[in-house]
């Protein structure tokens, strides 16, 4: 071989080489991720499905935040100032705020986002009821006037849960509030890439240049949101055993929940780290209350529901061990401040024999009982297994609908009767961090709202709710803690346990935020 051959031929072996480090460079630059339901409705306000709550936050921002204490700071917010009668409060923007579509954030687009999150939500349909109105001062500034107290103005505004109150521009903030916008466009840490979604498949976001996070560190979603990967790809994996050996090989970087029928292997694997779990989620079934035909049109019907489900069974259906689950009859988390054993009583007299004789009393005469099961979710399919084995054995005629989670969360949408299908109960999983009081508690303060699946209004449930919204504190609020009784007694759903939902995620990824969904700032892979 001559000279000039070895001098070209070494040259293009380091040019290869150096396009394979380029190449794997990029990849460790992706995130990939599983999230336990896949992404299928891009507006933050038109859904309660987790994995657009996980979109909303990788792409829009809030003007408060919570943080890993239950502290509400300022997001887009520099500050706020209140009135010395707390009726009056002014609202500040913060420098550098800027929609994906290159214009800036102003408080027209502020006040246009809070209106539209009001219609569809129960948390801020309260604070509506209170405002007197919204006023822009100047495109920084804008100021709501009380007409009435309400205490949890800042909670609202920084609300966590399900359809949160994330800022989008005014020209789409003021379009009809039970459609979802034409357009994803935010002012968080990474943009939408509409163009590669595939709906089923695979969502892919890019990290978005113009973001200036906060100077504070990160704390749960409060903070400095740094976005240290230039992708972040959402697979959707439906296969629970799939989803595992994806993991272990490398294939993805993260699941939101891990397979709990894995977790012993995967504890095993020094490159699969099993997260802290800082908040514990709730099992519940929502009840379609809504029609006039039988069977859960009677209360009776509905505490024999109730009546059925013994939740140790639900919990160890779900695998789990014996440290991630408890059984719980509070509707906010135990061990939560608003937490009450008020109205529990029922819960000393379960099983299917109490089921039964409640059954016999409300003349129950065996009318289907259409129940939606989610067989594509690591948590739902073997819940919803449970508490249809449960309601069979409690003597109810079970009409099991089992699908993929996409398909069960819309027809739980539809308001037909049965036979027009239609649905009678279904399973839901809520976060701890949905559970802090009854306003934040979406199943508690959507009562009576059209939005509500399920459309159980409660009077007395509507009186108790104003009430605690009318306290002049939080602090003074707790004294209503024990209006779930009245909850309890109208049977308005059902609960079926809380447990551990951690994450795991590969090892090699560290500044992980632990808290009740995934969020990808901070996180680094090393």
């Amino acid at each position: 071989m001559g000279l000039r051959h070895f001098v070209l031929s070494a040259a293009l072996s380091l040019v290869g080489l150096a396009g394979a480090s380029e190449a794997a460079h990029a990849e460790d630059r992706v995130l990939k991720v599983s999230l336990q339901t896949e992404l299928q409705v891009l507006d933050p306000i038109i859904t309660t499905i987790n994995a657009t709550r996980v979109f909303a936050y990788l792409v829009f921002d809030e003007l408060v935040a919570i943080d890993s204490e239950g502290h509400y700071k300022p997001q887009m917010l520099s500050g706020w100032e209140v009135s010395s009668d707390r009726l009056t409060y002014t609202f500040h923007l913060r420098d550098g705020l800027k929609f994906s579509d290159g214009a800036p954030v102003t408080s027209e687009d502020c006040v246009a986002s809070i209106e539209r999150w009001a219609k569809r939500e129960g948390f801020g349909a309260q604070l509506m009821d209170a405002a007197e109105r919204f006023t822009v001062i100047d495109s920084k500034t804008f100021e709501l006037k009380l007409r009435r107290p309400f205490a949890f103005v800042i909670e609202a505004l920084g609300k966590p849960g399900h359809q949160i109150p994330v800022m989008m521009p005014a020209r789409l903030a003021r379009l009809d509030a039970n459609t979802a916008v034409p357009e994803v466009v935010g002012s968080g840490p990474f943009i939408f890439l509409k163009d590669e979604w595939r709906p089923g498949a695979k969502a892919v976001f890019a990290r978005n240049p113009d973001y200036v996070p906060r100077s504070e560190p990160a704390d749960g979603l409060a903070g400095g949101k740094v976005a240290n990967f230039d992708r972040i790809e959402l697979l959707s994996i439906p296969d629970q055993s799939t989803r595992a050996a994806a993991l272990q090989k490398g294939e993805v970087d993260l699941l939101e929940v891990v397979p709990y029928d894995y977790i012993d292997v995967l504890r095993k694997n020094p490159k699969v780290t099993i997260g802290k779990q800082p908040a514990i989620a709730q099992n519940m079934i929502a009840i379609n209350v809504d029609h006039t035909h039988a069977p859960f049109d009677n209360p009776l019907v509905r505490r024999a529901l109730q009546a059925a489900v013994e939740q140790k069974d639900v919990m160890a259906g779900l695998g789990l061990p014996a440290d991630m689950y408890r059984t719980c009859y509070s509707i906010y988390m135990c061990g939560n401040d608003g937490s009450s054993d008020a109205g529990t009583e029922y819960s000393r007299d379960i099983g299917p024999e109490a089921a039964q004789k409640l059954l016999k009393e409300a003349g129950y005469k065996g009318e289907p009982v259409v129940f939606l099961h989610a067989g594509t979710s690591a948590i739902l399919n073997p819940v919803g297994s449970v508490l249809a084995d449960q309601l069979k054995q409690a003597g109810f005629n079970v009409d099991l609908r089992t699908s993929d989670y996409a398909t069960v969360a819309a027809r739980r949408l539809k308001k037909a009767p049965v036979a027009e299908g239609g649905w009678s109960v279904t399973p839901l999983v809520m976060a701890g961090i949905d559970l802090v009081n009854p306003l934040a508690q979406q199943m508690v303060s959507l009562n009576c709202l059209e939005n509500n699946p399920g459309w159980y209004c409660d009077p007395e449930m509507s009186k108790l709710l104003k009430a605690y919204s009318q306290a002049s504190s939080p602090a003074e609020s707790k004294k209503y803690r024990d209006d779930q009784a009245a909850f309890h007694d109208n049977v308005n759903y059902v609960l079926a346990g809380q447990f551990a939902t951690p994450p795991a995620y590969r090892s090699d990824l560290k500044g992980m935020i632990p808290f009740s969904f995934p969020v990808f700032w901070n996180v680094r892979r090393e």
